[in-house]
């Protein structure tokens, strides 16, 4: 049985060498009063889109979405949380995901839908936009459509031998 040390150095050793996978569950934030009602947890993990807001630190009380997660870093850049440089130019500021609550998270994530299903939590499921597939798939069924007159064939064999007798003029034989 592996015991786990409490000293600070060994800790952070820990922190500093964890894989990427473990990381993730590192960078997660605490929710909001309302959300931990609504998901029946504490706390969650970042992604890419969330709106949180700042609680500590220089920028606290703003609210801003989730632009960049940094695993190696352990480190969340915001939209609008920047600092000037000495040359004018504006840099996003990395913050620490302790320091942030999350508002409002992105369910999109099928991931995150279990994660909240799994603890048992009400939520309602934003579903991405179907349309753009739906239409892929439409003109996948269809088949190959002639260049030329716009007839639709089952096979390619059949368009070659339609543009072969009918549009020889296009074609080229070689």
């Amino acid at each position: 049985m592996k015991t786990k040390s409490s000293q600070p150095r060994k800790q952070r050793k820990r922190l500093y060498e964890s894989p990427l996978h473990r990381r993730q569950k590192l960078v997660s934030a605490s929710l909001d009063k309302k959300l931990r009602k609504e998901f029946n947890r504490r706390s969650m993990p970042l992604r890419k889109g969330d709106k949180v807001e700042v609680m500590r630190g220089s920028f606290k009380g703003i609210r801003s979405i989730v632009k960049k997660i940094d695993l190696k870093k352990l480190r969340v850049t915001l939209e609008d949380v920047k600092r000037k440089k000495v040359d004018g130019t504006e840099v996003h500021v990395p913050i620490h995901p302790s320091n942030l609550k999350i508002i409002e998270p992105d369910m999109t994530d099928k991931k995150r839908q279990k994660i909240v299903e799994r603890v048992k939590g009400k939520f309602e499921v934003k579903k991405k936009e179907k349309v753009k597939k739906e239409e892929s798939k439409e003109e996948k069924t269809k088949g190959y459509k002639c260049p030329y007159c716009g007839k639709v064939f089952n096979s390619k064999t059949e368009l070659n031998e339609h543009e072969m007798k009918e549009h020889k003029e296009y074609t080229k034989v070689v």
